[in-house]
């Protein structure tokens, strides 16, 4: 006897199941429609799926979808059940369940990875549109016609009709019945005759048709969308959204004669081609969007405007690297320079354009010859050169000498500058204006050593060089290495801890070990290599670690027969063991920790103790009876997280969930808490908890017998902390003086300085000194009499005073005739005097309050730059101020909305400081990400609109920089 199978979808909105009872009818899966989810091998429930629990209804999908897979075992009846949720999701259950139909790609994982991108496009970008209450609203209008442009420039390029492969698979089925739902809804009006006929192909498959009915028309063929008339529409351009980018529609040359550079070239002699081409604004769409033959390129042109220096219109290959500080130098401008990007008013009055529609050509209109044309050199090298003739749907094409032949002719002399390309290379050492990476630090060192020279007596001569306003970056590095924290290794992102910042991290430990082991955890230890075929078997997982992977190939000079990984994460190395051990409910629940090293092979710059290739960290892993036992672990390591950094490191957290983007790959919910460093504005995650659901169990077996004898999955969690958390408290309570260490994680508390001198020597002291040693280790403090004497009282205060010492006791002879000491306190400098006798309670006091007013002082600091914002217009000049926006949000599953804000605030940031690019390998870029949908929620008025969507809000959101 086989095992039955009962396959049971529902949704939210049930109305959402038309594209997957198609998909069925396709796949030849036998269907039922069922008010129970009971019956055949798949049927489609009418009743709403509810939600699963509240926390999962604030981030829960405006539609969602869910398959319950029932299996049972036909000897002893004991059934599993398993869940698959999202319509890409189900879609791929679907398929696999009649693999021999070839409907989730026929070419391997590359087709099936294909599919499920269009799967998953047409899902996040049409759902909302044909089955949401809000489909009129314009966004949704925009998004359809924009996927409907997407799938038109594709099958242009293609020789196939359909989306993937050479026949229909699962994208088309679900892509075509939800664009053409979404059109008529919305009324979008979807152009293109490739698209037109593909969607009109799928829907008239007899078994689509027979799923869908007479309703659902393709685009232009009775419905709303494409125009009124049932004509075909033409191509329109992207509107600003998440979604991709207008197809390219590039033709032949046409008649665009009565254009004005158009007849200015024709009547100058000079040869050219100009075509029209579907309205690109950027660069970028260029590119994207309208192909050129290879050795041909098209132009980036911006006008920039300096107040003191003119303006200047810049035109680049679309690669080129533009940094206006270092155009400023490369053009030879003296003094301050502050180029900054033209507003569009501007652009019309000197060249006669809108924007996006700017190209070098323009230059003749600028009849003041105020506007000096600045060319990359990287362009003449071209075969031949597109550029706008102010207008943004066309181009025309010139050769590089007719080009220059062009600029003589109307009397402009370009400045030619070897612009680097993003891609570096030798082109960046041509860069007139590119200087070596450490000469601004070394002229800064240098003239802050001749600032020094002559310095008060008694100075060690290596203070810090840089101010922590003034150059945060070069200030965090000069107080880890001076401080002692730290030393650089020979390999990029590697550093060695040394022991003054390794026993921190010790203190960390011996806190955190003996509040896990108060929870039943217990430490262990496993291997640092993992094999290929292990690290591979969970796909999102390992898709979220891809890129950071660094794989062992050879011993000695022999090449191994498989690669295998260094730890990047050690659930694909735990979860087999887990497999083993666990085969009852009376084995759980297990809950392990370790200590260990991963290594994540960061392509980013790295940040000793907050990005680095190698680092150290603690990572939890359990595994439970049920869901609710998990999520109860999950909150107890959060909340051990924020204590760590509260209690511990005196910094404020906020503890919250993560939104589906930003959460650990393969798992179900990732929990947070996000610091805040003031000095440089930014956001930073301190830990993270996971639940990860019972995805791994599936995936290594980790099953076990409950007390019904049945067999079921375990729930598991993941939770870590690391290294970071030291850099973190650095960031937040460090000075220009140096490291500023919260009392309980200080390596010392307390250290003992004699002032001596001629009458006064250490004979004199010492044994003073070793009393009140002596009394403050009896009382627990971590103390340390200095009685170095090669090293006089003012080189000490400085030494210690630079290693973050929070408590430092001076004593000199009229302390001794007093009984007393003088106490100074790190932080504050505040000075106080102490009687002796004491000691042993008044210094632990003392140290208690530092802590508290520590954790005070950057509370304050954090909350003042703590911010709500209900409208867009106020998110970006927030950032500016440095400030984290907590705003109205439509959900932590609606990704693309996610990368739309974070690409729009980038392009708002940089032109707001007259820049345009920045390196895709920083670790600060300005574009605002999600931080975390925090636990702790202001009130949300009813009808409040997301701030990126104007959907509906559901929660509040934090936002900020990030490291």
């Amino acid at each position: 006897m086989a095992p039955v199978v009962t396959r049971t979808v529902r949704s939210s909105n049930p109305d959402a199941l038309v594209p997957l009872r198609a998909l069925a009818a396709a796949l030849g899966l036998s269907s039922s429609s069922s008010s129970d989810g009971g019956g055949g091998a798949l049927a489609f429930s009418s009743e709403p799926l509810p939600s699963r629990d509240a926390a999962a209804a604030a981030a829960a999908a405006a539609i969602s979808v869910e398959m319950e897979i029932r299996i049972r075992n036909p000897f002893d009846s004991a059934s599993r059940t398993s869940n698959v949720r999202g319509l890409a999701g189900v879609a791929r259950a679907m398929c696999r369940a009649v693999p021999e139909a070839g409907m989730w790609g026929e070419d391997g994982a590359e087709g099936a990875a294909s599919v499920e991108g269009w799967v998953e496009t047409a899902s996040t970008e049409l759902t909302g549109a044909a089955f949401g209450d809000r489909a009129k609203e314009p966004q949704f209008k925009s998004l359809a016609e924009n996927f409907g442009s997407t799938v038109d420039r594709h099958l242009s390029k293609s020789k196939s009709p359909f989306l993937v492969g050479t026949s229909a698979t699962a994208a088309d089925v679900v892509g075509a019945i939800l664009l053409a739902i979404a059109a008529q809804r919305t009324g979008a009006v979807v152009g293109g005759k490739k698209s037109a006929e593909w969607c009109g192909a799928i829907l008239g498959n007899g078994a689509v048709k027979g799923a869908i009915g007479d309703g659902v028309k393709a685009p232009g063929q009775g419905g709303k969308g494409g125009g009124d008339d049932g004509k075909e529409a033409a191509p329109v351009a992207a509107a600003p959204s998440p979604a991709a980018a207008a197809p390219a529609a590039a033709g032949d040359a046409v008649d665009l004669s009565s254009n004005p550079l158009v007849q200015k070239l024709d009547s100058l002699g000079i040869p050219h081609r100009t075509y029209s081409h579907v309205a690109c604004m950027s660069a970028d769409d260029l590119v994207s969007n309208v192909a050129v033959p290879g050795g041909e390129t098209h132009t980036k042109n911006v006008l920039f405007k300096d107040k003191k220096h003119g303006m200047f219109l810049v035109t680049t290959r679309t690669d080129a690297d533009v940094n206006t500080k270092e155009l400023g130098k490369a053009l030879g401008l003296k003094g301050k320079t502050n180029l900054r990007l033209a507003a569009e008013d501007l652009l019309m009055e000197k060249l006669g354009c809108k924007k996006g529609c700017v190209g070098p050509l323009a230059i003749v209109n600028n009849s003041d010859k105020d506007v000096k044309l600045v060319m990359d050199e990287g362009l003449y090298a071209a075969a031949k050169i597109h550029s706008h003739p102010m207008t943004n749907d066309a181009s025309t094409v010139l050769e590089p000498s007719d080009l220059k032949k062009y600029f003589a002719e109307v009397g402009v002399e370009p400045e030619v500058l070897p612009f680097p390309t993003k891609k570096g290379g030798d082109d960046k050492a041509k860069w007139a204006g590119k200087a070596p990476a450490s000469r601004p630090q070394e002229a800064k060192k240098e003239k802050s050593k001749d600032k020094k020279s002559g310095g008060k007596k008694g100075e060690t001569m290596l203070a810090l060089q840089w101010k922590k306003d003034e150059n945060f970056a070069q200030w965090y590095s000069d107080v880890i290495v001076l401080s002692e924290m730290i030393s650089y290794y020979d390999i990029s992102g590697c550093y060695i801890l040394r022991p003054w910042s390794y026993k921190i991290w010790e203190l960390v430990q011996d806190w955190f070990n003996a509040k896990i082991r108060a929870l039943d955890v217990e430490n262990s230890y496993f291997p640092l290599f993992v094999s290929q075929d292990r690290l591979e078997k969970e796909k999102d997982h390992v898709e979220g670690f891809a890129p950071e992977v660094a794989w062992v190939t050879k011993s000695g000079e022999t090449d191994l027969a498989k690669q295998i990984a260094i730890r990047p994460t050690s659930e694909t190395i735990m979860y087999p063991a887990f497999s083993d051990w666990i085969k009852s409910h009376r084995d759980l629940p297990l809950k392990l920790n370790q200590w260990s090293n991963v290594v994540r092979w960061e392509f980013k710059y790295p940040t000793p103790f907050l990005r680095s290739r190698e680092f150290l960290w603690q990572e939890g892993h359990t595994a439970h009876v049920s869901y609710d036992d998990a999520q109860v672990m999950v909150r107890q390591a959060l909340d051990l997280y924020r204590d760590v950094y509260q209690e511990l490191l005196a910094v404020p957290v906020v503890p919250g969930y993560k939104t589906e983007k930003e959460k650990f790959a393969g798992g179900h919910q990732t929990t947070t808490v996000e610091a805040y460093i003031a000095g440089s504005g930014r956001a930073i995650q301190g830990a993270t908890s996971h639940n990860l659901g019972q995805n791994f169990g599936k995936m290594f077996d980790i099953s076990f017998q409950d007390e019904k004898g049945e067999t079921q999955i375990a729930w598991q969690t993941s939770w870590g902390l690391t290294t970071r958390t030291i850099g973190v408290m650095v960031m937040v309570h460090g000075d220009d003086t140096g490291l500023v260490l919260p009392p309980r994680v200080a390596p010392l508390q307390a250290v003992i300085v004699p002032i001596v001198s001629k009458k006064f020597t250490l004979d004199d002291c010492g044994p003073y000194c070793e009393k009140i040693l002596s009394d403050l280790k009896a009382a627990g403090v971590r103390a340390k009499f200095d009685d170095r004497a090669m090293y006089n009282p003012g080189w000490k205060y400085n030494h210690w005073e630079q290693k973050g010492v929070p408590i430092r006791i001076e004593v000199g002879p009229r302390d001794i005739e007093n009984k007393a000491a003088r106490i100074v306190v790190r932080y504050n400098n505040e000075k106080t005097d102490f009687a002796v006798a004491d000691m042993g309670t008044t210094i632990p006091a003392k140290l208690e309050a530092i802590q508290r007013e520590m954790f005070e002082k950057a509370k304050a600091a954090r909350d003042s730059h703590l911010v709500q914002v209900t409208e867009w217009k106020d998110f970006v000049p927030n950032l500016e101020l440095n400030n984290l926006v907590l705003t109205p949000w439509c959900g932590g599953e609606h990704q693309d909305w996610e990368e739309w804000v974070k690409d729009k605030s980038r392009d708002e940031s940089l032109a707001s400081r007259g820049e345009e690019l920045e390196d895709e390998r920083t670790a600060t870029s300005v574009a605002a990400k999600t931080l975390c949908i925090p636990f702790d929620q202001p009130e949300l008025p009813e009808g409040t609109k997301c701030i990126a969507s104007g959907l509906p809000a559901t929660c509040w959101v934090l936002w900020g920089r990030s490291y």
